[in-house]
């Protein structure tokens, strides 16, 4: 029953996603949002939510670690399972230029998180704190890619592209209902199938939380970005990882600590962040310096990413 209950929460945690992002992103183009608006922060935002609910609802029925694990292992897998398979899938190359900001960003949210971990939980400051620089970054990145020109903003646009949703209004908020309806349902599915996994095989749930909770809300990020190397924007799958993983710490985090306070178990303290904080610069030093993520880079992320694995569980 627990494994239907996880496989379950993934397919309705995937589909919902898909649906969410659809729906809003459409709404969000009836309502006469920009192109690059739409990129910033519904695509950023919508591909996000099933770590928020997940987090959210982690966090509401006392299972902290999952909240935290979710997130920490969310963005290592984005950057070594996510990017990876994308650069197999083709070579990414992208304009440093374009991604120099939304990048220091990302590092700076990583070395936040690292520093209030070592704490021992992420509080309600913290989480008000995380929150506001959110908000700045959004507002400065708009306030600054209003010319459609900038490459971050070219970036961004291409982003909002990769999506088509229905026509009209009225299925564009069915859509949405319907995924949010679904991501919830699916959470509560996938933390329910993975404490019992855990209690089941003996395993911490800061551990499920990094990698069976973390891949599983992570699928629509590697369905946009496998599909966007598919169709040769493999920029958008970049864009797509970064925007994710601000997003991840800055709000997802920090919403979830202003609902309630989190713990955040000493093993994540000591290792698990310090591993997200490493590949999210690795990931920086090959797109502000090289420029390029090529198939041999691919290979080294996915083996790296299976390396982690079998360090979690040994």
């Amino acid at each position: 029953m627990m494994y239907l209950a996880a496989v379950g929460g993934f397919a309705l945690l995937f589909g919902g996603g898909e649906f969410l992002v659809r729906g809003a992103v459409a709404v969000s183009r009836r309502f006469g949002l920009s192109p690059l608006l739409i990129g910033m922060t519904v695509v950023a935002w919508c591909t996000s939510a099933p770590e928020l609910v997940v987090s959210l609802g982690a966090a509401l029925k006392g299972s902290s670690d999952i909240a935290v694990g979710n997130v920490v292992g969310s963005n290592i897998f984005n950057v070594l399972g996510v990017l990876g398979a994308s650069a197999v899938i083709a070579p990414i190359v992208v304009k440093p230029k374009a991604l120099r900001r939304d990048t220091g960003v990302m590092l700076a949210a990583a070395l936040a998180l690292v520093l209030i971990a070592l704490t021992g939980e992420i509080g309600r400051v913290a989480g008000a704190v995380l929150l506001v620089a959110l908000a700045a970054h959004v507002i400065h990145s708009y306030r600054t890619e209003t010319c459609k020109t900038c490459p971050s903003a070219e970036l961004h646009v291409h982003e909002a592209e990769e999506f088509t949703g229905p026509g009209s209004i009225g299925a564009g908020i069915g859509y949405l209902a319907l995924g949010l309806g679904a991501l919830i349902i699916g959470s509560q599915l996938l933390i329910t199938g993975a404490t019992d996994i855990a209690r089941t095989f003996g395993v911490s749930e800061a551990i499920i939380g990094l990698s069976l909770v973390a891949v599983g809300t992570s699928l629509p990020e590697l369905a946009t970005s496998v599909m966007a190397a598919l169709r040769g924007h493999a920029d958008v799958a970049v864009g797509n990882v970064v925007g994710s993983n601000i997003f991840n710490i800055l709000g997802i985090l920090s919403l979830t600590a202003l609902v309630r306070p989190i713990g955040v178990a000493a093993h994540m303290a000591s290792l698990d962040v310090w591993v997200m904080l490493a590949v999210c610069v690795m990931l920086a030093l090959l797109l502000l310096v090289r420029g390029r993520i090529g198939r041999l880079e691919g290979g080294v992320f996915l083996a790296l990413y299976a390396a982690y694995m079998v360090l979690l569980f040994s």
